[in-house]
């Protein structure tokens, strides 16, 4: 039996929305891109979404309209996958890692208040797994308490009045805290549509921003503006505001970038909007029956569901009691003889080259090593058969 790790759950009312997005003539950014960032707002209970074409580029824009840039700082988790540091480095901002809270994914908040100096302008948490990080408040209280050391460099800043924090939910689109769904937690925050995520544009992402942004006297219209001209050149009209009657003249106001989304992208996504609440809760099944399987075995595993968290299911991480790299490895190998795609969800950024080259050194990030070490992610999606469940926990259990 072949069991995939993470497919498209596509159906025909997918394939019939694109067909009807290419019939229509309009294929690049157009009233399908416009509609899905409306809906987008809708789900997440915020004032406006940003479509882009990737959760990097909506990452990296949203630094951007806040003028963070050279000679700033940037904190965030060395516990991530490089998307949540490299928008640091594109905006010629300084990356900051710290280590995870002992036995945690989690970034750790003492560190990060040991981090923040009178460069620091942002704050970038990681919602692991499609778990919202449990420490935002403290993170916000952070950025309280530094407000001395901070110095706004414009006129965003200076209504923000202090360090903005910044949500990567690459995985985390639907889930909840406190009775809070995603994008309404952090300043600003950001969603990946990819092949691989719950819901799927093929490529995508999305960018909303919080109550707390437009309170502080930050336009949210013109905020909305300068996102559409940082993915279109600088470009003062997009493709369909030049398609009015006698419309056609427009301005570059700066040279910018080409990260926009397409109306063949967003069909796909209107529809996957439309099924997502039955595809998260086929997720949340599977990882009750994965849960209920694992209980009396030598792992650890996340808490997707309780009293404060209702995750977006995104993966199913295991860490394997008292294994090494190697062993861990050696059972993903076993997996993968009988035909069951397996992963490991993250190296930690000071293990790979373009972090050791920026001079960061996994000796420093103790506690983010010994969660790699040991962890394997197991298959979690909504083409999963109940067939192919059981016999996923079989093998496990088998190679482990």
């Amino acid at each position: 039996m072949k069991v995939p790790f993470s497919p498209p759950d596509i159906t025909e009312e997918e394939i019939n929305e694109v067909a009807e997005a290419l019939r229509s003539g309009w294929i690049t950014t157009g009233p399908r891109t416009k509609e899905f960032e409306r809906q987008i707002a809708e789900y997440c209970g915020t004032e406006k979404a940003v479509c882009l074409n990737s959760a990097t580029a909506c990452l990296e824009q949203s630094l951007r309209v806040m003028g963070i840039g050279a000679g700033d700082e940037v904190i965030t988790t060395a516990y991530t996958y490089t998307a949540t540091c490299s928008c640091i480095c594109h905006v010629g901002a300084t990356p900051v890692l710290v280590d995870t809270l002992p036995g945690t994914f989690e970034m750790d908040p003492q560190q990060v208040r040991n981090a923040v100096t009178e460069k620091t302008k942002a704050i970038i948490c990681v919602d692991l797994a499609g778990i919202i990080y449990s420490k935002y408040d403290e993170i916000f209280q952070i950025a309280e308490e530094k407000k001395v050391l901070f110095h706004p460099s414009n006129e965003r800043q200076q209504a923000l009045g202090r360090i903005m924090v910044m949500s990567d939910a690459a995985h985390a689109f639907g889930a909840k805290q406190n009775g809070k769904i995603c994008g309404q937690i952090a300043d600003f925050t950001c969603f990946s549509f990819h092949a691989v995520k719950n819901l799927t544009t093929a490529e995508g992402g999305a960018a909303v921003w919080s109550k707390t942004v437009t309170e502080s006297g930050i336009d949210s219209e013109k905020l909305y503006r300068d996102y559409m001209l940082l993915s279109l050149h600088g470009q003062s009209k997009d493709a369909l505001a030049k398609t009015q009657a006698g419309a056609w003249e427009y301005d570059i106001t700066d040279p910018y970038y080409k990260c926009n989304m397409t109306d063949i992208m967003a069909a796909i996504g209107l529809v996957q909007l439309k099924r997502y609440p039955e595809i998260l809760e086929k997720r949340r099944k599977i990882i009750g029956k994965y849960d209920w399987a694992l209980k009396d075995l030598p792992v650890e595993v996340l808490t997707h569901y309780d009293g404060q968290n209702i995750s977006s299911g995104h993966l199913y991480m295991v860490r394997l009691t008292g294994k090494t790299r190697e062993e861990c490895n050696a059972v993903i190998e076993r997996l993968a003889k009988k035909d069951i795609a397996s992963n490991v969800h993250y190296k930690p950024l000071p293990l790979l080259t373009a972090y050791k080259n920026r001079g960061f050194d996994i000796q420093n990030y103790p506690n983010a090593y010994r969660q790699f070490a040991n962890e394997i992610t197991l298959p979690l999606h909504t083409c999963l058969s109940n067939e192919q469940i059981e016999y996923v926990i079989k093998e496990f259990k088998d190679a482990l």
